[in-house]
């Protein structure tokens, strides 16, 4: 074998490999689960799966982008995001397929860049299961802020939270305080900020008012996740993203 042959193999080996890449390649986002099953947004649909593993439902079939669904907490329905006719709204669906129910009728902010994140994404529901609980850029002209509300899946308008602002959040389990971020901008390619755009992780209590910091570090501490006594979070205070967790009980910060 010449050398003109050799790379002619190589090159033939390397276009077939990614051929193959390219037929396995799967972006499968923004996964949730309930009790049995598993939701998840693929090529701008939503899939159910059991979570014991087999074949996943397709339950929408929009043209336009269905992103972040979550399941109600005895896990029969499905609220998520869909852009149906221009802009995000929230809507729900039976978790084993359905019509779309719209619940959302706002508008946001047109022309932001795809840096910049989502117009609604959806955080969770109300432990009574009666309302979604998202972040909208509705009446909100920074683009690295956000505001977030809950919607009643019975129908109504959209109540803002008593937050300025805000971005991801999670609710306490009797629903009587919120962890979330102030700033949004977790699609933005910021690896290792440390300026003034740096989120931090902050409970507020519906019932004191009272506003608390319990990240307060430079770096980046985002997309709290309440559980039990304890936060979970995402910060790359170490230089890479890692998971911490805050426990209510002692105060203390662990490295998970």
């Amino acid at each position: 074998m010449n050398r003109f042959q050799a790379v002619i193999i190589f090159i033939l080996i390397m276009a077939s490999s990614q051929i193959f890449a390219a037929a396995e390649a799967k972006l499968m986002r923004y996964p949730n689960t309930s009790r049995t099953e598993i939701t998840f947004s693929y090529g701008g649909n939503i899939y159910v799966a059991p979570l014991s593993g087999g074949l996943a439902r397709k339950i929408t079939s929009a043209k336009g982008q269905e992103l972040f669904p979550r399941f109600s907490p005895n896990g029969l329905t499905i609220a998520f995001a869909g852009e149906y006719d221009g802009n995000s709204e929230i809507y729900t669906i039976p978790s084993d397929g359905g019509m779309p129910k719209r619940l959302t009728y706002a508008m946001d902010m047109p022309d932001i860049a795809e840096r910049q994140g989502p117009a609604k994404i959806i955080m969770q529901w109300t432990a009574d299961g009666k309302n979604v609980l998202y972040r909208s850029r509705q009446e909100s002209w920074n683009v690295l802020t956000g505001k977030l509300y809950t919607v009643n899946i019975a129908g109504g308008l959209p109540q803002q939270l008593p937050v300025t602002r805000g971005g991801f959040s999670s609710l306490s389990p009797d629903g009587t305080k919120l962890a979330y971020n102030r700033i949004f901008r977790e699609y933005r390619t910021w690896k290792r900020y440390r300026g003034g755009q740096a989120d931090d992780i902050w409970i507020y209590d519906f019932k004191t008012k009272s506003l608390e910091n319990i990240s307060n570090n430079p770096a980046q501490d985002i997309i709290p996740m309440w559980a039990g006594n304890k936060i979970y979070y995402l910060s790359d205070r170490d230089h890479a993203m890692n998971l911490f967790s805050y426990d209510l009980s002692t105060k203390q910060t662990k490295k998970v």
